[in-house]
């Protein structure tokens, strides 16, 4: 099992249009005193971005901070705050420009995406992660769709038009070669049966049973798979048949990283306890440490090269959306 399967919502809604992507914008001369608009913080093309949405944004930060336990002096406050308002600033630029190309993020897109994301978490964690941020499974999911549109937008009016050379890639690899150094790794599935933290010594002798009645089955010769479906309680790889594909060494946890490692392509262990119950691991597959071949990683290495080609782009790119619209802001630095 992973040291950690949850994931933190936060980063989808980051004070960041896009990751690694950070915006300025300058104030528009002549802008309105705060005092005779005390209701909006920007505006753009006469569109308002409410003082209440930065507000909300601000207090986002403040309360990420004091959980992290950082202080921090006038100064950074300051540029942090104006970060805020430059991000607010550039979605909207962004949403208004995708709204002039008709450029729309269909409604079951979007369903499918929040789908993924509730998936990949449990709803405690959800439901905490939205309460920390200051939203509502609405407003969160409001904000998802403007983030999907506004990446349609990126990739139609940017990304799409970014080429990268077959040349280029081949450069890549060779001039880095510590970066495809890849490690041993193990492909492995298990059965799971869980063990409370709290679990009484009745709970502990009926998982233990559970898991003890599972191995017997498949050193008989029941499909390992077949079993996992049937008994594991790990929702990720239950119905995958346990499998949990490549991990390298220290991924899991120690208990199951030690087990899995030492294991043959195709043997099954014995029950390994662990901190989320009893396992069975059955090892499929190894790959020795080495270089990764070229062609395994080249579509990798074209996106990352693209994505950096962008990052360059993006700016500008920005910038010349800037200069045709209205913006005036109102907040004070």
């Amino acid at each position: 099992m992973k040291k950690s399967g949850l994931i933190f919502l936060a980063t989808l809604v980051s004070l960041t249009i896009l990751p690694g992507f950070c915006f300025s914008t300058a104030r528009a001369a002549g802008g309105s005193p705060a005092s005779q608009t005390p209701q909006n913080a920007a505006t753009v093309n006469g569109k308002p971005i409410s003082m209440a949405a930065y507000q909300s944004q601000v207090n986002r930060l403040l309360q990420q901070l004091s959980m992290t336990g950082r202080k921090l002096d006038d100064k950074q406050m300051s540029t942090l705050k104006q970060r805020i308002l430059d991000n607010l600033v550039t979605r909207e630029v962004l949403k208004q420009q995708a709204e002039k190309e008709g450029i729309k993020v269909a409604p079951a897109k979007v369903d499918a995406e929040m789908a993924v994301i509730e998936k990949a978490t449990t709803p405690e964690h959800f439901a905490a992660s939205l309460k920390q941020m200051n939203m509502t499974q609405a407003s969160f999911k409001d904000s998802l769709a403007t983030q999907m549109t506004i990446r349609e937008l990126i990739n139609h009016d940017l990304a799409s038009k970014l080429t990268v050379t077959p040349q280029e890639v081949k450069a890549f690899y060779d001039s880095n070669p510590k970066l495809f150094n890849a490690p041993e790794m193990v492909r492995a599935s298990h059965i799971l049966v869980k063990v409370p933290k709290n679990a009484t010594a009745q709970q502990k002798a009926a998982a233990l049973a559970k898991i003890k009645a599972a191995r017997k089955r498949i050193l008989k010769g029941e499909d390992f798979a077949t079993v996992a479906k049937q008994v594991s309680e790990d929702p990720g790889t239950k119905d995958k048949g346990g499998d949990l594909n490549y991990f390298p060494k220290g991924q899991m946890v120690p208990e199951f990283d030690k087990v899995a490692f030492a294991l043959q392509p195709g043997q099954v262990s014995n029950i390994v306890k662990t901190s989320f119950g009893y396992h069975i691991i059955k090892v499929t597959d190894k790959k020795p440490a080495g270089m990764v071949p070229f062609d395994k990683i080249k579509d990798r290495i074209e996106q990352h090269l693209k994505s950096q080609k962008m990052q360059k782009a993006l700016p500008e790119y920005i910038q010349s959306l800037k200069s045709k619209d209205k913006i005036e802001t109102f907040v004070k630095s």
